[in-house]
């Protein structure tokens, strides 16, 4: 019987971490994937793992930022990935919960529930239509941004919607990669606007929600001039 452990990093913010992860994966023995924007992909490693023999394998999901999908989401992408798997599969056993501290690893590995292939589907009926948003947020989650407090500003963002009340039928935020005026780091754009902010730390993160989000109001002293020209590299 052959045997593995995955560490999964659930949100953006773990993609960030992956040195800090990937470490902490090699320390218990582990390797590591992620639910979204890095590599591998959570399906990615499975099908590795399945190839080369695996007979077991152990999914500890991590959360370590303001963004990310429940636990629920885990069980998902394994259940899919279980159904859909061609030839041999292995017994996949899910953490029961996710971790947010790397040293709740070990406990977290030995408390754990089977894929069955019964679990959700990837579809629903909620999720056939664009929402009816009035604005799209996208955040700048490249990597200067990201050096320069990128995730302080998300959740400042996301407490300022939280305060104002607003959910994702008024606004959608989305994560990105470079947005390009990556001296203005860290950068966030509103569309349909068309309104780019740069320098956009927490308190400004906080001042865009509720005079322009809320309010109606560009925030002048973080707009950035649009360059309606040829960009040159």
């Amino acid at each position: 019987m052959t045997r593995h452990q995955v560490l999964v990093g659930m949100s953006v913010s773990d993609v960030d971490r992956r040195d800090e992860l990937r470490a902490a994966a090699k320390n218990h023995q582990a390797t590591l994937a992620f639910l979204q924007m890095g590599d591998p992909s959570l399906s990615a490693e499975l099908t590795r793992l399945a190839d080369a023999g695996a007979t077991t394998i152990t999914l500890v999901g991590v959360d370590t930022g303001p963004i990310a999908p429940g636990h629920s989401w885990l069980r998902r992408i394994a259940g899919h990935w279980w159904r859909e798997r061609s030839g041999s599969r292995p017994e996949i056993l899910v953490a029961s919960s996710l971790i947010a501290d790397l040293d709740a690893y070990e406990k977290a590995r030995t408390l754990t529930r089977p894929i069955t292939g019964a679990e959700p589907g990837l579809t629903s009926a909620a999720w056939e239509q664009v929402t009816g948003h009035r604005h799209q947020v996208l955040v700048c989650r490249g990597p200067r941004c990201t050096a320069k407090g990128a995730e302080d500003s998300l959740r400042a963002l996301l407490l300022g919607m939280i305060e104002h009340r607003i959910g994702d039928s008024d606004v959608l935020v989305v994560h990105t990669g470079c947005q390009f005026p990556c001296n203005q780091a860290p950068v966030l754009s509103i569309q349909p606007d068309d309104v780019w902010y740069g320098g956009v730390d927490a308190a400004a993160a906080t001042r865009i929600v509720g005079e322009h989000l809320v309010g109606g109001h560009v925030v002048e002293r973080h707009r950035l001039a649009r360059n309606t020209g040829q960009n040159t590299c």
